[in-house]
């Protein structure tokens, strides 16, 4: 489903600083791996060029047939609102839409029934426990609801690829809990694929295959039992 040959990627000016070097890498449909590592090594930024939000320096991104890296920017874009869902770190919710609104926003985007939205939409906020707060704005919420609300809004539309960077970093632990199971089974229930970037060892645990990213390249790590 997703192949990646000799990515690199350097940010900076006059003196550019590589984040990125000579990466390979394939997931398999139906497998969920999780990518462990420093900060600073470079685990946002591989997710950024997979999910087509920025553009390699060098190698090739292949996913579910189509070359991202040889796409323009608009029909990017399309191929990550319909086919990927992502779950940022610094969550990203528009706070002039509820809870509601903002977990929705993926299936209009794909311009979705609108009652079979709003069936989804309340069966992901229950799945989250945020059933209560739909009508709610970003603005009250805690840093964990919040983050619980991103995770409903990647999910929602059922994607083929789902990308989660740190998506337990602001959640305690029976939550992240409820929350890695829900990120698995979405995953292996629509036969599609997810890539955590985790520092915990834990949420790490409950993937298929578990990858350390360091300067030199990806490389198997020992998945620690829950």
């Amino acid at each position: 489903m997703l192949s990646i040959r000799g990515l690199s990627k350097s940010f900076g000016g006059a003196r550019p600083r590589e984040v990125l070097r000579d990466i390979s890498l394939d997931v398999q449909r139906g497998e969920y791996l999780a990518i462990m590592g420093e900060s600073g090594v470079g685990k946002s930024t591989l997710l950024n060029l997979i999910a087509g939000l920025d553009l390699p320096d060098s190698g090739t991104i292949v996913f579910n047939g189509a070359e991202l890296t040889a796409l323009g920017d608009t029909a990017r874009t399309v191929l990550r609102r319909n086919r990927m869902g992502f779950v940022f770190q610094a969550f990203h919710l528009l706070p002039h839409l509820t809870v509601a609104q903002n977990v929705a926003l993926p299936l209009f985007l794909n311009s979705a029934d609108t009652a079979q939205a709003s069936e989804r939409v309340a069966a992901m906020l229950a799945a989250i426990r945020l059933a209560g707060a739909a009508d709610a704005y970003p603005r009250e919420l805690a840093g964990g609801e919040m983050q619980r609300v991103a995770i409903a809004r990647a999910l929602v539309h059922r994607p083929l690829l789902l990308l989660a960077d740190e998506p337990t970093g602001n959640l305690d632990p029976e939550t992240a809990a409820q929350v890695l199971a829900l990120l698995r089974e979405q995953v292996k229930g629509e036969s599609g694929a997810g890539i955590l970037v985790t520092h915990s060892a834990l949420a790490a645990a409950t993937a298929d295959r578990v990858l350390t990213l360091t300067a030199d390249g990806l490389r198997p790590a020992k998945k620690e039992k829950l």
